[in-house]
């Protein structure tokens, strides 16, 4: 498959968040393509015709303007990203993700890296430079299969576990995202328990992947009862373990 690769420059790149105070979106579009992606509300503002998946605006300039608008912003915690995976295949070739976190750290503002990609190994050592990091892997399901149905072009979940262990075992602070909550979410807790400070639980909240869950014939997995079951049993078992989690619906 050929992506379409878009280099523009962004007008800001510091910018406000419900989340937290600011987040940071070095790339707009992402070329894991996860089928449920709430990102996709994003395409109708970019005049691309291209389907989610396959395009990536990358902001070139991002570590410049970031440069600037950090010395007139007040200090505050930073998420990246919220529309698209900060550590996206791309981010090997142009590390603006590197660039804008070097930036961050140098300026002791604290940081909210949320991924799927074991390639934020490569910046361990800036990670570990600042007190302020926090690393949260995206990670909804523990069954492979099921991955593959939602997230194909996503990096397998034994990488993701790996990862985290990988980032834990240096003292960084790791974290979990089950978003949007899966079919075999809950073998999740067994294999990291170990190196995991929290977990996030939320539910399918958007209706881009419904055709997968209909295809599969496993719409069951996609209603109410589900979620409210699911969400609970996990957040049991972690309780038992002394690790907070807690459930965003």
């Amino acid at each position: 498959m050929e992506f379409k690769i878009i280099e523009s420059d962004a007008k800001n790149i510091l910018n406000a968040s419900k989340v937290y105070k600011y987040t940071i979106n070095p790339y707009t579009g992402c070329t894991h393509g996860c089928h449920y992606c709430y990102a996709r509300f994003i395409k109708r503002f970019l005049n691309i015709n291209n389907d989610w998946g396959i395009f990536v605006r990358v902001k070139v300039n991002a570590p410049i303007l970031l440069a600037q608008e950090i010395r007139r912003k007040k200090r505050g915690e930073v998420w990246i990203s919220g529309v698209c995976d900060p550590y996206q295949p791309i981010e090997e070739k142009y590390e603006l993700t590197k660039k804008c976190l070097e930036i961050l750290i140098d300026n002791g503002w604290p940081v909210y890296i949320q991924t799927k990609s074991p390639l934020i190994l490569r910046d361990l050592k800036l990670l570990k430079s600042s007190p302020y990091v926090d690393v949260y892997l995206t990670i909804t399901t523990g069954d492979d299969k099921i991955r593959r149905l939602f997230e194909p072009d996503a990096p397998p979940i034994e990488d993701r576990i790996n990862t985290l262990r990988l980032l834990h075992k240096e003292n960084i602070r790791t974290h979990i995202m089950i978003a949007p909550l899966l079919i075999g979410a809950e073998t999740l807790v067994e294999k990291t328990k170990d190196f995991i400070h929290s977990v996030l639980i939320d539910r399918m909240n958007y209706h881009y992947a419904d055709w997968v869950y209909r295809k599969h014939k496993i719409e069951w997995a996609n209603e109410e009862s589900f979620f409210r079951h699911k969400g609970n049993e996990i957040k049991r078992l972690l309780d038992d373990k002394g690790i907070p989690c807690e459930l965003l619906f």
